[in-house]
This record gives C-alpha cells, structure tokens and sequence, in this order.
C-alpha cells in the first residue's frame, strides 16, 4: 500500500514539476541578429557615464547609401524628440447595440469602433549625436542610434543664449522628470 501511495505522491510531483516549467517565463529570442539596441529600441537608460536618451532608427529599401544613412539617422533622432515632447490628438468613437426579439433566446449583437490618431513633436535636440550604426544583412535594413546625454543636454542649455532663463529652467526640469518617468515605465516592463 505503502508503495502505491508513494508512486503517486512521485507521480503528482513530477507532473507539479513538469506545469512549472511549462508557466516558467521564457526570454523571447531577440527579432534581430543585430546588436542588442537594434532590438532593445528607444528610451532613457542609466550608463556608467550618466543618463542618457536613446534613439533607434530604421531605413529600409533606399538604394542611394546617402539617402539610406540619413534617413535612419534622422528617424533615431525624432524617436529621442518624442519621448521629450508629443502632442498628441486621439480621437474614438465606440458603438455597440444589442437587440432582442420575441421569446429572448434570439439577439442580435453588433459593435462599430473607429480610433484615429495624431501625434506631433517638436523640439531642438542640443547634443544629440548619431553614435552607432547597423547593416542588416538579410533585406539591408539600417539602424541608426542616437544619443542625448542628458547631463550634457542640460549644460548646452545653460550656455544656449536665445532661450529665456525660465524656458530653459522649465526644458531643464522637465528634461530630468521625463527621464526619471521613462526609468521607472522600463523597469515595470
């Protein structure tokens, strides 16, 4: 008896076993082949010089290697504008109707979502410098990677004539909020 019982005591465990590792979160391979920031994309990270903003971005199907180049260079550096500064207009309409007839076991269901979206950004990116760019071999994609510093950022502020003192005390905090809300957004990822 002493047996049976404990086969199957071993035989649950091993199944317990076996359903855990099937639920055990698997890191998904990257998408790419290319460099880890190829696939990581654009956001605000702590490096061991500071913090700094990121820029990915991509070009694809241009022949002209000029074109190609500064298009990715100049899309990594509007992905660093919008995380400084989006306006952003949603609209949504939503519609949905349930009709029922007669004996209520027949209904008719129907449901009608519309969702358009602008965004807009606009701002002048001091210190922004393309830092690294890569070949994707397979349909000669190019990546493009910028970096702000955000420290740097900051001083090209103080030393930029035009601005008025409180603009760029304003463009100052927000610069250090925003990196410190992106922080925290990719730490929950």
């Amino acid at each position: 008896m002493k047996g049976k019982v404990l086969k199957g005591v071993c035989v649950l465990v091993a199944i317990g076993v076996l359903f855990l590792m099937g639920c055990a979160k698997k890191e998904p391979a990257p998408p790419i082949a290319g460099p880890a920031w190829t696939y990581k994309g654009s956001g605000a990270f702590d490096v061991d010089k500071g913090k700094v903003f990121y820029g990915v971005g991509i070009a694809s199907g241009i022949k002209n290697k000029a074109l190609l180049f500064s298009t990715a260079d100049d899309r990594a550096r509007a992905e660093i504008a919008k995380m400084l500064e989006t306006y952003v207009a949603v609209l949504a309409k939503d519609y949905m109707a349930s009709t029922t007839a007669g004996d209520m076991k027949a209904s008719s269901e129907e449901q009608h979502v519309e969702r358009a979206l602008k965004t807009f950004s606009k701002t002048t990116l001091h210190g922004a410098r393309i830092i690294d760019h890569w070949l994707d071999p397979s349909d000669g994609s190019l990546f493009s990677l910028c970096e702000l510093d955000l420290f740097a950022f900051k001083s090209a502020l103080d030393e930029y004539k035009e601005l008025d003192a409180k603009v760029r005390d304003y463009v100052r905090e927000n610069a250090e909020k925003l990196h410190g809300q992106l922080e925290e957004m990719e730490q929950k990822r």
